[in-house]
């Protein structure tokens, strides 16, 4: 007979059980946490566009709210080659889930590192069409991504997917989406990020910004933090175009790091190629879900490094310090008091004329000091590394038209960046922008109505006085007076031309109308500061003098009373564009400044007896 088993305690019994149990859930726990840690762990691993067959299943990361990247579910459609350009595919996907299904794809999901069989595939950056009912996208290849920051490796079109790959994907593409005239698969749309920018402002260089494949959002600015720089595949990076007191800033989505290296977009942002633009972390406060165009609400957070490249396959960037920018500095004053707004504007020929043109309108006009209906006196330097300063002097006056009143004081800084860049010489390097605007109550404009000389005609050497009535905006007519000197050599018998004019019509008739506004074609950059620096200022009454004696114009230099002989030798030139001739001489000149711009023009016969 066996002996019998001794029952324990029930208080040990329970006390086993619930240290079996608390085990079991620690073990489960940690089987969970060490599963989802392994999943969100990108893998380094990539796979070719040779390997991806239509229905495989993947997944993607990115960021729809907060620092939170998320993943969410995806299936290939098929591989199109030759989409971006020769040997260049793409991967047709299409996005499942809540979320994406929501949303569709969403501007500034650019980037979204995509995963096939656990490995990397691409970066997200292309959408199918406008209210598309299924969230269908293009997935730039890794290895043109890595190809494009210039990571040597097997080119995604190397591939030998064929024709028939291509029509599988073009067939599948037309049964699930629907494929017509105008569903067509373009770049996903970066966010442009505007802080301290009004909607109002922005829309005035709509077209410019639109034409560039920007959408334009409203956003703000955080402070720097220490993790800024610690990015994962599925955070947010862009460049820098302006920060400060006002900021932009681009949005795409993190693909890759490679070390130092950065890899963002999946596409260009302007295509500009080899760059040096500020970067910095982008953070995501949620995404806004349009059936027209969703996008993600930014915030722009702390510079994270140097955006070195801008190509067809990606953006590029490397870690570490930011390139300097160019400081601004924008003052506004009126009776209403003083107020200044300092910026730094990225250092760009195709991007610096527009973002200073846009930062001193919305600074000019998005602020308490400023009101409409007021006369504009401009006054700006722009500092160059190694070059004289270039100075800009202007007044503008309101207009009947809806447009607003800083809108020529802006056009004015763009056109004087937009000439100083285009120079054929050399590289500009602009240490500063100062730009100082004025407010003057009133419509202060005036129109040339007549002019007169004290006498019929003259003699060579005599000095006339010269009247001109001119009339204020809504005010009574008023006469301005001034002299004119026949120079001492003119012939007897000579019909000189006397001109009484605003600063444009001078500038065309003493350098060609070819010329525009005097800008001529200088030989150099400083003889292009010095052409802009004396160029006529449109708030004065100008009085020129014309003798029947050609002038030359060769590049930027003025040659008066240019004999016959000398014309016709320099008339063979091989390049004779760079000639002009104008068929009278700029004898003399004299201006009478006004307190606000001038306009008109009126022509006056002066016999030499």
């Amino acid at each position: 007979m066996l002996p019998a088993k001794r029952s324990l305690p029930s208080s040990t019994r329970i006390r086993r059980i619930s240290l079996l149990a608390s085990l079991l859930v620690a073990a489960a726990l940690f089987a969970v946490r060490n599963c989802a840690a392994q999943e969100q762990a990108p893998s380094n691993q990539t796979i070719s566009v040779d390997q991806v067959r239509p229905g495989m299943q993947g997944y993607a990361y990115t960021i729809f709210a907060g620092d939170q990247v998320e993943k969410f579910d995806l299936e290939v459609i098929g591989v199109m080659p030759n989409f971006l350009g020769p040997k260049q595919s793409i991967i047709l996907v299409q996005l499942k889930g809540p979320k994406v299904e929501h949303t569709g794809v969403v501007a500034g999901m650019s980037g979204s590192p995509v995963y096939l069989d656990g490995k990397l595939a691409g970066a997200l950056s292309l959408k199918l069409g406008i209210f598309t009912k299924e969230p269908i996208a293009g997935v730039t290849p890794i290895a043109d991504v890595l190809a494009g920051g210039g990571i040597s490796g097997p080119m995604a079109g190397d591939s030998h997917g064929g024709n028939s790959m291509q029509g599988a994907a073009l067939n599948a593409l037309a049964a699930r989406a629907g494929l017509q005239g105008g569903a067509e698969l373009h770049s996903i749309e970066t966010p442009l990020v505007f802080s301290g920018f009004q909607p109002s402002a922005i829309q005035r260089f709509s077209s410019q910004l639109d034409g560039l494949g920007f959408v334009a959002a409203q956003g703000g600015t955080t402070p720097a933090r220490p993790d800024d720089a610690k990015l994962s595949p599925g955070d947010m990076a862009g460049m820098v175009l302006v920060q400060g007191d006002v900021s932009i800033n681009s949005a795409c989505t993190v693909t890759a790091i490679r070390a130092d290296r950065v890899f963002l977009c999946g596409h260009p942002f302007l295509n500009l190629g080899d760059v040096q633009l500020p970067m910095a972390r982008s953070r995501v406060l949620t995404t806004l879900s349009s059936d027209m165009a969703s996008t993600k609400i930014v915030n722009v957070g702390g510079p994270i490094g140097t955006i070195t490249g801008d190509h067809l396959t990606a953006v590029t960037g490397k870690l570490g310090a930011a390139p300097a920018m160019i400081p601004m500095e924008l003052t506004t004053r009126s009776a209403s008091g003083e107020k200044v707004i300092h910026a730094q504007i990225v250092n760009h020929p195709k991007l610096t004329p527009l973002l200073v043109a846009l930062t001193a309108f919305n600074g000019l006009t998005q602020n308490v000091v400023y009101g409409e209906s007021t006369t504009l006196k401009l006054n700006a330097e722009i500092r160059l590394k190694g070059h004289s300063p270039v100075e800009i002097e202007n007044t503008f006056a309101p207009g009947d038209s809806l447009n607003p009143d800083g809108m020529p004081v802006a056009l004015s800084v763009m056109n004087v960046f937009t000439r100083l860049f285009n120079n054929q010489f050399e590289a500009v390097q602009v240490e500063n922008v100062s730009v100082r605007v004025e407010s003057v109550p009133g419509r202060q404009s005036y129109a040339i109505d007549s002019a007169w000389l004290e006498k019929g005609e003259a003699s060579p050497g005599e000095t006339l006085r010269l009247r001109v009535l001119v009339r204020p905006y809504r005010g009574a007519a008023r006469v301005e007076e001034t002299t004119i000197k026949v120079p001492d050599q003119v012939a007897r018998g000579t019909t000189l031309r006397v001109m009484v004019s605003d600063a444009d019509w001078m500038n065309r008739a003493s350098r060609g109308f070819a010329g525009g506004a005097g800008q001529g074609n200088p030989a150099g950059l400083d003889p292009l500061i010095a052409l802009i620096n004396r160029e006529r200022r449109n708030d004065r009454l100008y009085v020129g003098l014309f003798v029947p004696s050609p002038t030359m114009l060769w590049d930027d230099k003025e040659l008066p009373n240019v004999p016959l002989s000398q014309i016709n030798a320099i008339d063979g030139r091989p390049n004779p564009g760079t000639v002009q001739i104008l068929r009278e001489s700029l004898a003399s000149e004299a201006s009478v400044p006004m307190s606000g711009p001038v306009s008109g023009i009126i022509s006056l016969n002066l016999p030499v007896r």
